[in-house]
């Protein structure tokens, strides 16, 4: 195994990890601390979330570089590449309506309750899934 393949492998699966620990233990868990308001649950969640996604792309970047440096064939590089392809649509689909949400709700507007943030869940799901299929596929050439 190449010392890129193994950065490759090692950036998935801290990715992999961060998503997990953030998106599907942190965030639901703080509304659920005793004081934990709605606003300043949305003003923690935005900050998290922020780096997490600083994070995540430099991850991704990280991976999709071992892996072009590493001459990886096309199809795993593109399994690869779809997590860094979900992950700018949160970041740009989807957040920004997020965003423009909750900057409502910290200025203490009434604002109907959105879908939106179901979809940013449904792409963490999804992006989850297809980290794991690439830690897999990787894992394979090993």
């Amino acid at each position: 195994m190449s010392t890129e393949h193994a950065i490759a492998i090692a950036a998935t699966f801290v990715w992999l990890g961060m998503v997990l620990a953030i998106s599907f233990i942190e965030a639901p868990l703080k509304f659920r601390a005793p004081g934990v308001t709605i606003p300043l649950g949305l003003g923690i969640g935005r900050l998290v979330f922020r780096a997490l996604n600083t994070v995540e792309c430099v991850l991704a970047g990280v991976m999709l570089l071992a892996l072009l440096i590493d001459h990886e064939e096309g199809s795993k590089l593109a399994v690869a590449a779809l997590a860094a392809i979900v992950l700018l649509i949160q970041m740009f689909g989807v957040r920004p309506s997020l965003t423009k949400r909750s900057d409502a709700v910290l200025a203490g507007q009434q604002v109907p309750r959105s879908n939106m943030h179901w979809v940013y869940v449904g792409l963490e799901v999804a992006k989850v899934l297809v980290l794991v299929a690439t830690g897999a596929i990787l894992l394979i050439e090993v």
